[in-house]
């Protein structure tokens, strides 16, 4: 079987190597490296493959999504950024966009990607940051787990859930948002669900990233958070809800930074990032979903889950909406 698995590898590799243009793999040779900032975690996999397959490294530097903009843009401004390949949630590089950070470029690999994910030449979408509920499978029923977004603010989870701080996290601040305009019927169903989230005083932590954590001690038993985590953490005794309502969550996208050092290495990145093969290592190996046809997690019922991107949000509506939040979880 592993043998096997390696010759499929191998397979995967030449054909993603044949498909790119010549030319700009040795250009990108010459400049050795790729630099990418992201806020995605656990994409070694899809590195290391993208290095064997072309001889050219990706250098990962993870920046969390509440200090992308001022991390990216105070490089940009002080002629620093050392970037080639920016990549973080929609609004996020709609922001880095209107600022003249990120350069128009149309990778191949889109051809086969739905129309609305490349439509934008400085933005290539490939992915939906799905947001759901994980739980401690081991401490909590399958059957007692929330099959309803109204569930979480039931007062038998109170001291019992984490999450991202929705004061100033852009992508919770996005979901509660998408949440009030494609779940809740009205606004005053989904400010009740708010007010009883914020009544069951769940933790807050920066990002998404360190949520699963106090769900694997037993420490909480509901994370707000990623299905991603069942396989990224495995055997960390994780499961999803499988919510009667879409998963929501904002659209994944990458750039090409304007002044990229390695402008070259940085487009082959990019093509190979958006190729099928990486985009299945992308759902395998880490967990995402993402928008190429036919390619899902191998999580139990994601193949039939339904999963909608939300709206982007202006840089000023996460502003006030994040201090109508604090205000909500009575934040300090």
């Amino acid at each position: 079987m592993k043998r096997l698995a390696a010759l499929l590898v191998i397979a995967l590799t030449a054909s993603v190597a044949a498909a790119a243009d010549p030319a700009l793999v040795e250009k990108a040779k010459a400049e050795k490296k790729a630099a990418f900032y992201a806020n995605i975690t656990a994409v070694e996999p899809i590195l290391e493959a993208f290095a064997k397959t072309y001889g050219v490294s990706a250098e990962y530097t993870r920046v969390s999504t509440n200090k992308f903009v001022a991390t990216v843009l105070t490089e940009h401004q002080a002629g620093k950024l050392m970037a080639d390949v920016l990549q973080a949630p929609l609004p996020i590089l709609e922001i880095l966009k209107e600022k003249g950070v990120l350069a128009a470029y149309r990778p191949p690999a889109m051809a086969g990607y739905p129309a609305w994910a490349g439509q934008d030449e400085r933005i290539q979408q490939f992915g939906i940051e799905y947001v759901a509920y994980i739980y401690n499978k081991e401490l909590v029923k399958p059957g007692d787990a929330p099959a309803l977004y109204e569930d979480l603010a039931d007062p038998k989870w109170r001291g019992k859930i984490v999450m991202a701080d929705p004061s100033t996290h852009a992508t919770t601040i996005s979901w509660l948002i998408g949440l009030k305009e494609k779940v809740f019927t009205s606004e005053e169903a989904w400010l009740k669900f708010v007010k009883g989230l914020a009544a069951n005083q769940p933790m807050f932590v920066n990002s998404f990233g360190p949520t699963p954590a106090p769900v694997e001690s037993g420490e909480k038993l509901i994370a707000i958070s990623m299905p991603k985590y069942i396989i990224t953490k495995a055997p960390a005794p994780l499961d999803w809800a499988r919510l009667k309502q879409p998963m929501l969550g904002s659209p994944r996208a990458m750039a090409l930074a304007a002044a990229a050092p390695r402008p070259n290495a940085a487009k082959l990145f990019i093509d190979y990032w958006l190729s099928r093969d990486a985009m299945k290592i992308m759902a395998e190996k880490v967990g995402e979903y993402v928008l190429a046809p036919g390619v899902f997690p191998p999580i139990d019922g994601m193949e039939t889950a339904r999963v909608e991107p939300i709206r982007e949000l202006s840089d000023e509506e996460i502003r006030r909406w994040g201090g109508e939040f604090k205000k909500i979880f009575a934040m300090p």
